[in-house]
Protein backbone atom coordinates (compact mmCIF):
# COMPACT_ATOMS: atom_id res chain seq x y z
CA UNK A 1 0.00 0.00 0.00
CA UNK A 2 2.86 2.38 0.80
CA UNK A 3 4.44 1.78 -2.62
CA UNK A 4 1.13 2.54 -4.30
CA UNK A 5 0.71 5.79 -2.38
CA UNK A 6 4.27 6.86 -3.23
CA UNK A 7 3.66 6.15 -6.90
CA UNK A 8 0.31 7.93 -7.10
CA UNK A 9 1.33 10.79 -4.76
CA UNK A 10 5.04 11.40 -5.48
CA UNK A 11 6.43 13.91 -2.96
CA UNK A 12 2.93 14.22 -1.54
CA UNK A 13 1.43 15.58 -4.78
CA UNK A 14 -1.25 13.75 -6.76
CA UNK A 15 0.36 12.45 -9.97
CA UNK A 16 -2.87 12.35 -12.02
CA UNK A 17 -1.96 12.03 -15.73
CA UNK A 18 1.76 12.15 -14.91
CA UNK A 19 1.69 8.52 -13.79
CA UNK A 20 2.56 6.45 -16.85
CA UNK A 21 1.82 2.77 -17.32
CA UNK A 22 4.99 1.13 -18.58
CA UNK A 23 3.83 -1.17 -21.38
CA UNK A 24 2.30 0.71 -24.30
CA UNK A 25 -0.41 -1.88 -25.02
CA UNK A 26 -1.45 -1.89 -21.38
CA UNK A 27 -1.42 1.91 -21.28
CA UNK A 28 -3.67 2.05 -24.34
CA UNK A 29 -6.08 -0.42 -22.74
CA UNK A 30 -6.35 1.63 -19.55
CA UNK A 31 -6.76 4.90 -21.46
CA UNK A 32 -9.43 3.51 -23.78
CA UNK A 33 -11.30 1.75 -20.97
CA UNK A 34 -11.05 4.19 -18.07
CA UNK A 35 -9.79 7.48 -19.49
CA UNK A 36 -7.80 9.48 -16.94
CA UNK A 37 -9.15 7.65 -13.88
CA UNK A 38 -6.54 6.53 -11.36
CA UNK A 39 -8.61 3.85 -9.66
CA UNK A 40 -11.64 1.81 -10.75
CA UNK A 41 -13.87 -0.76 -9.02
CA UNK A 42 -12.79 -4.37 -9.51
CA UNK A 43 -16.11 -5.18 -11.18
CA UNK A 44 -15.58 -2.53 -13.86
CA UNK A 45 -11.98 -3.57 -14.35
CA UNK A 46 -12.92 -7.23 -14.72
CA UNK A 47 -15.57 -6.45 -17.34
CA UNK A 48 -13.18 -4.32 -19.39
CA UNK A 49 -10.33 -6.83 -19.19
CA UNK A 50 -12.68 -9.66 -20.17
CA UNK A 51 -13.34 -7.88 -23.47
CA UNK A 52 -9.66 -8.25 -24.38
CA UNK A 53 -8.48 -11.26 -22.34
CA UNK A 54 -11.25 -13.73 -21.65
CA UNK A 55 -11.69 -14.70 -17.99
CA UNK A 56 -13.13 -18.20 -18.13
CA UNK A 57 -14.83 -18.58 -14.76
CA UNK A 58 -15.69 -16.98 -11.46
CA UNK A 59 -12.97 -18.98 -9.73
CA UNK A 60 -10.40 -17.71 -12.20
CA UNK A 61 -11.63 -14.17 -11.61
CA UNK A 62 -11.19 -14.59 -7.85
CA UNK A 63 -7.66 -15.91 -8.32
CA UNK A 64 -6.84 -13.06 -10.67
CA UNK A 65 -8.18 -10.51 -8.20
CA UNK A 66 -6.03 -11.97 -5.41
CA UNK A 67 -2.97 -11.40 -7.61
CA UNK A 68 -3.65 -7.95 -9.00
CA UNK A 69 -5.52 -6.30 -6.09
CA UNK A 70 -2.41 -5.70 -3.99
CA UNK A 71 -4.19 -3.55 -1.41
CA UNK A 72 -7.20 -5.92 -1.12
CA UNK A 73 -9.72 -3.06 -1.26
CA UNK A 74 -11.87 -4.25 -4.21
CA UNK A 75 -10.46 -1.51 -6.42
CA UNK A 76 -7.74 -1.64 -9.08
CA UNK A 77 -5.43 1.34 -9.49
CA UNK A 78 -3.32 2.16 -12.52
CA UNK A 79 -0.30 1.43 -10.31
CA UNK A 80 -1.51 -2.11 -9.52
CA UNK A 81 -2.33 -2.65 -13.19
CA UNK A 82 1.13 -1.45 -14.18
CA UNK A 83 2.79 -3.87 -11.75
CA UNK A 84 0.67 -6.78 -12.98
CA UNK A 85 1.28 -6.13 -16.68
CA UNK A 86 5.02 -5.77 -16.15
CA UNK A 87 5.21 -9.02 -14.20
CA UNK A 88 3.19 -11.07 -16.66
CA UNK A 89 4.18 -9.47 -19.97
CA UNK A 90 3.78 -9.63 -22.93
CA UNK A 91 0.31 -8.15 -23.22
CA UNK A 92 -0.82 -10.48 -26.01
CA UNK A 93 -0.62 -13.51 -23.68
CA UNK A 94 -1.10 -11.71 -20.37
CA UNK A 95 -3.54 -14.08 -18.65
CA UNK A 96 -1.88 -17.16 -20.13
CA UNK A 97 1.41 -16.06 -18.58
CA UNK A 98 -0.32 -15.37 -15.27
CA UNK A 99 -1.94 -18.81 -15.25
CA UNK A 100 1.35 -20.58 -15.96
CA UNK A 101 3.45 -18.60 -13.50
CA UNK A 102 1.16 -17.59 -10.64
CA UNK A 103 -1.41 -20.38 -10.67
CA UNK A 104 0.38 -23.57 -11.70
CA UNK A 105 4.13 -22.97 -11.34
CA UNK A 106 5.44 -24.53 -8.10
CA UNK A 107 8.12 -21.89 -7.64
CA UNK A 108 5.77 -18.89 -7.52
CA UNK A 109 5.39 -17.21 -4.15
CA UNK A 110 4.17 -13.65 -3.64
CA UNK A 111 5.24 -11.00 -1.13
CA UNK A 112 8.23 -12.79 0.41
CA UNK A 113 11.18 -10.82 1.77
CA UNK A 114 14.77 -11.88 1.13
CA UNK A 115 15.01 -13.42 4.60
CA UNK A 116 11.82 -15.39 4.01
CA UNK A 117 13.12 -16.64 0.67
CA UNK A 118 16.39 -17.61 2.31
CA UNK A 119 14.58 -19.51 5.07
CA UNK A 120 12.40 -21.29 2.54
CA UNK A 121 15.32 -22.39 0.36
CA UNK A 122 17.60 -23.32 3.27
CA UNK A 123 16.45 -26.94 3.19
CA UNK A 124 17.28 -27.22 -0.50
CA UNK A 125 20.96 -26.26 -0.40
CA UNK A 126 21.78 -29.78 -1.60
CA UNK A 127 19.95 -28.96 -4.86
CA UNK A 128 21.91 -26.02 -6.20
CA UNK A 129 21.67 -24.58 -9.66
CA UNK A 130 24.23 -22.23 -11.13
CA UNK A 131 24.52 -18.51 -10.64
CA UNK A 132 22.05 -17.11 -12.81
CA UNK A 133 10.79 -6.74 -10.87
CA UNK A 134 10.69 -10.43 -10.38
CA UNK A 135 13.17 -11.66 -7.87
CA UNK A 136 14.35 -15.21 -8.44
CA UNK A 137 15.74 -16.91 -5.36
CA UNK A 138 18.11 -19.79 -6.01
CA UNK A 139 20.78 -21.97 -4.43
CA UNK A 140 24.34 -21.67 -5.74
CA UNK A 141 26.73 -24.63 -6.18
CA UNK A 142 28.53 -23.71 -2.95
CA UNK A 143 25.28 -23.73 -0.96
CA UNK A 144 24.65 -20.00 -0.73
CA UNK A 145 21.16 -18.60 -1.26
CA UNK A 146 20.94 -15.58 -3.54
CA UNK A 147 18.35 -13.57 -5.41
CA UNK A 148 18.56 -12.04 -8.85
CA UNK A 149 16.25 -9.65 -10.68
CA UNK A 150 15.71 -10.37 -14.39
CA UNK A 151 16.53 -7.39 -16.59
CA UNK A 152 14.91 -6.54 -19.92
CA UNK A 153 12.99 -9.80 -20.28
CA UNK A 154 9.80 -11.43 -19.07
CA UNK A 155 9.86 -13.84 -16.14
CA UNK A 156 8.93 -16.74 -18.43
CA UNK A 157 11.93 -15.97 -20.63
CA UNK A 158 14.22 -15.51 -17.62
CA UNK A 159 13.18 -18.84 -16.07
CA UNK A 160 13.47 -20.64 -19.39
CA UNK A 161 16.89 -19.16 -20.09
CA UNK A 162 18.02 -19.99 -16.56
CA UNK A 163 16.80 -23.57 -16.81
CA UNK A 164 18.55 -24.12 -20.15
CA UNK A 165 21.77 -22.84 -18.63
CA UNK A 166 21.39 -24.85 -15.42
CA UNK A 167 20.52 -21.93 -13.14
CA UNK A 168 16.95 -22.57 -11.96
CA UNK A 169 16.47 -26.31 -11.88
CA UNK A 170 14.30 -27.15 -8.86
CA UNK A 171 11.29 -24.82 -8.35
CA UNK A 172 10.65 -24.68 -4.59
CA UNK A 173 12.93 -27.70 -4.25
CA UNK A 174 10.84 -29.97 -6.48
CA UNK A 175 12.33 -32.28 -9.07
CA UNK A 176 9.67 -31.44 -11.67
CA UNK A 177 10.25 -28.17 -13.52
CA UNK A 178 7.36 -27.08 -15.80
CA UNK A 179 8.24 -26.54 -19.45
CA UNK A 180 7.74 -22.84 -20.19
CA UNK A 181 8.61 -23.05 -23.88
CA UNK A 182 5.00 -22.57 -25.01
CA UNK A 183 4.64 -19.53 -22.77
CA UNK A 184 7.46 -17.69 -24.53
CA UNK A 185 6.30 -16.09 -27.75
CA UNK A 186 8.63 -14.43 -30.20
CA UNK A 187 7.35 -10.86 -30.34
CA UNK A 188 7.97 -8.91 -33.56
CA UNK A 189 10.17 -5.87 -33.10
CA UNK A 190 8.39 -2.55 -33.11
CA UNK A 191 9.28 -0.47 -36.17
CA UNK A 192 9.67 3.29 -35.77
CA UNK A 193 9.41 5.31 -38.98
CA UNK A 194 11.46 8.49 -39.23
CA UNK A 195 9.28 11.41 -40.36
CA UNK A 196 10.26 13.99 -42.96
CA UNK A 197 10.50 16.67 -40.25
CA UNK A 198 12.85 14.51 -38.18
CA UNK A 199 14.93 13.70 -41.26
CA UNK A 200 15.33 17.35 -42.21
CA UNK A 201 16.09 18.42 -38.63
CA UNK A 202 18.88 15.88 -38.20
CA UNK A 203 20.25 16.60 -41.69
CA UNK A 204 20.75 20.21 -40.61
CA UNK A 205 22.74 18.92 -37.63
CA UNK A 206 24.84 16.64 -39.83
CA UNK A 207 23.43 13.49 -38.26
CA UNK A 208 20.57 11.00 -38.61
CA UNK A 209 17.61 10.25 -36.36
CA UNK A 210 18.44 6.55 -36.14
CA UNK A 211 21.99 7.11 -34.86
CA UNK A 212 22.44 6.64 -31.09
CA UNK A 213 23.12 10.07 -29.61
CA UNK A 214 25.31 8.72 -26.80
CA UNK A 215 27.97 6.83 -28.75
CA UNK A 216 27.27 8.22 -32.25
CA UNK A 217 28.33 4.83 -33.63
CA UNK A 218 25.44 2.38 -33.38
CA UNK A 219 21.85 2.73 -34.48
CA UNK A 220 19.14 3.00 -31.85
CA UNK A 221 17.61 -0.40 -31.16
CA UNK A 222 15.99 -0.17 -27.73
CA UNK A 223 13.26 2.01 -26.23
CA UNK A 224 13.16 2.85 -22.52
CA UNK A 225 9.78 2.55 -20.85
CA UNK A 226 7.75 4.47 -19.99
CA UNK A 227 9.60 7.68 -21.03
CA UNK A 228 10.11 6.43 -24.60
CA UNK A 229 13.71 7.58 -25.17
CA UNK A 230 15.73 5.63 -27.75
CA UNK A 231 19.36 4.52 -27.69
CA UNK A 232 21.49 1.49 -28.53
CA UNK A 233 21.68 -1.59 -26.31
CA UNK A 234 25.45 -1.36 -25.61
CA UNK A 235 25.05 2.20 -24.32
CA UNK A 236 22.13 1.23 -22.07
CA UNK A 237 24.07 -1.73 -20.69
CA UNK A 238 27.13 0.43 -20.07
CA UNK A 239 25.00 3.05 -18.33
CA UNK A 240 23.40 0.48 -16.04
CA UNK A 241 26.74 -1.24 -15.36
CA UNK A 242 28.08 2.05 -14.00
CA UNK A 243 25.03 2.26 -11.71
CA UNK A 244 23.46 5.07 -13.68
CA UNK A 245 20.10 5.99 -12.19
CA UNK A 246 17.06 6.08 -14.46
CA UNK A 247 17.01 7.05 -18.11
CA UNK A 248 20.36 8.53 -19.23
CA UNK A 249 18.47 11.36 -20.97
CA UNK A 250 15.70 12.40 -18.57
CA UNK A 251 16.55 10.38 -15.40
CA UNK A 252 13.00 8.99 -15.28
CA UNK A 253 12.69 5.56 -13.70
CA UNK A 254 13.35 2.69 -16.11
CA UNK A 255 10.47 0.27 -15.63
CA UNK A 256 11.08 -1.74 -18.79
CA UNK A 257 12.54 -1.77 -22.28
CA UNK A 258 11.41 -2.80 -25.77
CA UNK A 259 13.51 -3.83 -28.75
CA UNK A 260 12.83 -1.57 -31.74
CA UNK A 261 13.95 -1.06 -35.32
CA UNK A 262 14.23 2.50 -36.64
CA UNK A 263 13.32 2.65 -40.33
CA UNK A 264 15.26 5.51 -41.98
CA UNK A 265 13.35 8.14 -43.92
CA UNK A 266 13.63 7.78 -47.71
CA UNK A 267 14.12 11.25 -49.20
CA UNK A 268 13.65 9.99 -52.77
CA UNK A 269 9.89 10.33 -52.51
CA UNK A 270 10.26 13.98 -51.51
CA UNK A 271 12.72 14.72 -54.32
CA UNK A 272 10.49 13.02 -56.86
CA UNK A 273 7.50 15.04 -55.66
CA UNK A 274 9.42 18.31 -55.90
CA UNK A 275 10.74 17.51 -59.39
CA UNK A 276 7.24 16.64 -60.55
CA UNK A 277 5.89 19.91 -59.18
CA UNK A 278 8.58 21.89 -60.99
CA UNK A 279 7.92 19.91 -64.16
CA UNK A 280 4.21 20.71 -63.93
CA UNK A 281 4.95 24.42 -63.54
CA UNK A 282 7.27 24.37 -66.56
CA UNK A 283 4.64 22.63 -68.65
CA UNK A 284 2.10 25.28 -67.73
CA UNK A 285 4.54 28.07 -68.58
CA UNK A 286 5.35 26.43 -71.93
CA UNK A 287 1.68 26.02 -72.76
CA UNK A 288 1.01 29.69 -71.99
CA UNK A 289 4.06 31.04 -73.84
CA UNK A 290 3.37 29.06 -77.05
CA UNK A 291 -0.21 30.21 -77.19
CA UNK A 292 -1.82 26.78 -77.09
CA UNK A 293 -5.51 26.61 -77.70
CA UNK A 294 -7.93 26.17 -74.87
CA UNK A 295 -8.34 22.57 -75.94
CA UNK A 296 -4.57 22.01 -75.86
CA UNK A 297 -4.34 23.68 -72.49
CA UNK A 298 -6.98 21.37 -71.15
CA UNK A 299 -5.11 18.34 -72.46
CA UNK A 300 -1.86 19.54 -70.94
CA UNK A 301 -3.50 20.06 -67.55
CA UNK A 302 -5.07 16.64 -67.70
CA UNK A 303 -1.69 15.09 -68.41
CA UNK A 304 -0.17 16.99 -65.51
CA UNK A 305 -2.91 15.83 -63.20
CA UNK A 306 -2.35 12.23 -64.22
CA UNK A 307 1.36 12.62 -63.60
CA UNK A 308 0.87 14.06 -60.14
CA UNK A 309 -1.41 11.19 -59.17
CA UNK A 310 1.37 8.72 -59.90
CA UNK A 311 3.93 10.60 -57.81
CA UNK A 312 4.64 8.82 -54.49
CA UNK A 313 3.21 10.65 -51.50
CA UNK A 314 5.26 11.32 -48.42
CA UNK A 315 3.83 10.79 -44.97
CA UNK A 316 4.84 11.72 -41.45
CA UNK A 317 3.78 8.43 -39.90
Amino acid sequence: MLSELKAIFPNGTFAADNFRITKSDAADFWKNSFGDRTIVPWRCFRQALHQVHQISSGLEAMALKSTIDLTCNDYISNFEFDVFTRLFQPWSTLLKNWQILAVTHPGYVAFLTYDEVKARLQKYINKPGRLGQWAIGYVTPDGNILQTIPQNKSLCQALLDGYREGFYRYPDGRNINPDLTLAVTSMPEDHIRVTQEQYELYCEMGSTFQLCKICAENDKDIRIEPCGHLLCTPCLNAWQDTEGQGCPFCRAEIKGTEQVVVDPFDPRGVSCHKVSSIHNENLNKTANSTGTSSGGGANTNNNNNSLSKNVPKTTTD
